[in-house]
């Protein structure tokens, strides 16, 4: 939502201004020069990516538009549901949370908290590294080492999509006075007609500039900005369940480990600890 409301003030802000000085709107509807532009750039994005690259961008782009579903409530669900689970495998032992780690859909833990149980990815995180110590077939280290791996994964897989934008960005600046040049070659063949239209054609070569420099540092280069701040915040709702974890499997009491796991949220995301604990107190082992 966000990206429309920028996109929107960009394109307010610039047409606008372009209108207070009595500018032609009309100059600007060029469609050869979006032609030449769009085209190279999706042109040059293909040849550059390989396919199963190019499929994540049709994924990333309508989460981006969703914005980040990551704020206080989701955290103060995530460290509740995390707190529950380590006090029944406090006091169950871990295989008391056997069936909810293998069929969480079921649990009637997990089950309370709907918001995780939707985010399939931070789920799978989660269990996996559950079933390796409650099967014990990990030491903490072990499941430290495995969950930290896949966090890298995951860190590389959101980067592909704002590097490829990023990357088209920087090349759309170039590509306008590609159509620029073309528009002077045009212009060129019509030198011995009138001024009038000399200054058609120059002006519709200049379009090709301000589009392919309003496309990338006003468009293209912040939609790339924002899909990797949305990965730097789905890093951070990973790190939480990684360390609250990684603290319960090495001994920490499950107060504790959620102390550690709160500590790892970004401050303006973070629960105040005045805030989570009197909700933490309610929850009892079944």
């Amino acid at each position: 939502m966000f990206i429309i409301i920028g996109i929107v003030i960009v394109l307010g802000c610039v047409l606008g201004g372009f209108l207070m000085i009595n500018g032609p709107l009309g100059a600007l509807i060029q469609p050869s020069e979006f032609v030449v532009i769009g085209g190279a750039a999706i042109g040059s994005m293909i040849a550059a990516n390989p396919l199963k690259m190019l499929m994540q961008i049709t994924k990333a782009l309508p989460a981006a538009l969703k914005g980040s579903p990551y704020n206080k409530a989701t955290y103060s669900e995530l460290l509740k549901l995390q707190y529950e689970i380590y006090i029944n495998a406090k006091k169950g032992g871990l295989l008391s949370i056997e069936e909810d780690v293998n069929n969480p859909a079921n649990s009637s833990i997990f089950s309370k908290y709907p918001s995780f149980l939707a985010n399939h990815h931070a789920m799978d995180f989660m269990t996996d590294a559950l079933k390796m110590m409650v099967n014990g077939a990990a030491q903490p280290e072990e499941i430290e080492m495995s969950m930290e791996t896949e966090l890298e994964t995951h860190h590389a897989e959101g980067a592909i999509v704002p590097a490829i934008l990023t990357r088209v960005s920087d090349s759309l600046p170039g590509l306008g006075i590609v159509a620029a040049v073309l528009g002077i070659v045009v212009t060129m063949q019509h030198l011995d007609g009138p001024p009038e239209e000399l200054g058609h054609h120059i002006g519709a070569a200049l379009v090709g500039t301000f589009l392919g420099l309003l496309l990338s540092y006003g468009m293209l280069g912040p939609v790339a900005a924002n899909l990797e701040n949305l990965a730097h915040d789905e890093a951070k709702y990973y790190a939480c369940i990684k360390t609250g974890l990684i603290a319960f499997a090495n001994g920490a009491a499950p107060m504790t480990a959620i102390e550690f796991a709160r500590k790892a949220i970004f401050s303006f995301d973070r629960p105040a600890a005045s805030e989570i604990e009197p909700q933490l107190k309610e929850i009892k082992p079944r």
